[in-house]
C-alpha cells in the first residue's frame, strides 16, 4: 500500500465528516424552531400555585368535630363498631376480650374498668375519654397514646369517627353534650367588632371617650350662649322635672 492509497483513505474520511455536517446545516435549515428558555415545556399556571385555584390566598380547611358530630348518625356508626367486635364488648355488662367493655366510655377515665390489664401507657394517660380524646384516638391510637398495646390502626374518615361517636354516645348512660360548632367566620368578626365599639375607646389615643350623657350624669351644668356671647349658666332647679310613679321594682 503506497502513498496513494492513504490519500485515498484521508479522503473519504474528510468527505464523511463534510457529508455529516452538510447534512445537518440542512436538518437545522428545514426543522429549525425558537426555542424559548424561560418558558416551561408544559404550562403551569405559577399563579394558582402560589395562591390558591384562583390566585387568591390558600384556605386552610379547619376541622370541626362539634358539627360533625351535629350531623352524626348513630345507627351508622354502630355498622363502624363492628369492626371492633373482634377485640371489644359494645353492650351493658360486657365481658374483657382483647380490649375493655366499651359500654358507657364517653367522659369515663381511661383505664378505668376493673379486672382488664392495661398496658403502662393508657394506665399513664391519665384523661377522661372526652369527644375530643376519643377522636384522636380513634383516628390514630399510637399516636395519642404512644405505648399503647392496641394494635389498630385508626379509622382515618372523619364521617366514620363522628358515626362512630355519635354510637358511643348512645350507649353511654348520661353522655355528655356533643360539643358546639366552631362559629363561623363571619360571626366571629362581627363580634369583635362589637365589642369594639363598646369599650368606648377612642381608635387613635386608645383613651376612653365620654359620652353626652355621661357628661351630664357627672353633675355638670349645661351652658347656654346669650346674644351677648357670654356664657349663661342655666339653673337645674328651674327645669321641669316629671315624678316617678311608685310602684314595686322588679331585679
Amino acid at each position: 500500500m503506497g502513498e496513494l492509497f492513504w490519500n485515498k483513505v484521508a479522503g473519504a474520511v474528510i468527505g464523511l465528516v463534510l457529508a455529516v455536517l452538510l447534512i445537518g446545516w440542512v436538518t437545522e435549515i428545514l426543522f429549525h424552531t425558537e426555542t424559548d428558555t424561560e418558558s416551561f415545556s408544559y404550562p403551569v399556571d405559577l399563579a394558582a400555585i402560589q395562591g390558591g385555584e384562583n390566585g387568591g390566598d390558600i384556605v386552610e380547611e379547619v376541622y370541626d368535630l362539634g358539627l360533625l358530630l351535629a350531623s352524626a348518625d348513630a345507627s351508622a356508626g354502630e355498622r363502624v363498631a363492628r369492626r371492633c367486635t373482634s377485640c371489644h364488648t359494645f353492650e351493658a355488662g360486657g365481658g374483657t376480650m382483647q380490649g375493655p367493655n366499651l359500654h358507657g366510655i364517653v367522659g369515663r377515665m381511661a383505664a378505668a374498668v376493673a379486672g382488664f390489664n392495661y398496658s403502662s401507657a393508657m394506665a399513664d394517660y391519665g384523661q377522661a375519654w372526652t369527644y375530643e380524646n376519643l377522636d384522636h384516638f380513634i383516628a390514630n391510637p399510637r399516636a395519642e397514646v404512644p405505648g399503647t398495646a392496641m394494635s389498630f390502626a385508626g379509622i382515618r374518615n372523619d364521617e366514620d369517627r363522628a358515626n362512630l361517636l355519635a354510637y358511643l354516645a348512645q350507649i353511654t348512660p348520661g353522655a355528655p353534650a356533643f360539643p358546639e360548632p366552631l362559629p363561623a367566620e363571619e360571626d366571629a368578626v362581627t363580634e369583635e367588632g362589637d365589642a369594639t365599639e363598646d369599650t368606648g375607646m377612642d381608635d387613635a389615643t386608645g383613651e376612653a371617650t365620654a359620652t353626652d350623657d355621661a357628661v351630664l350624669d357627672a353633675g355638670d351644668t349645661p351652658v347656654i350662649e346669650n346674644s351677648e356671647d357670654e356664657p349663661t349658666a342655666v339653673d337645674p332647679t328651674e327645669t321641669e322635672t316629671t315624678a316617678a310613679p311608685e310602684g314595686d321594682g322588679e331585679e
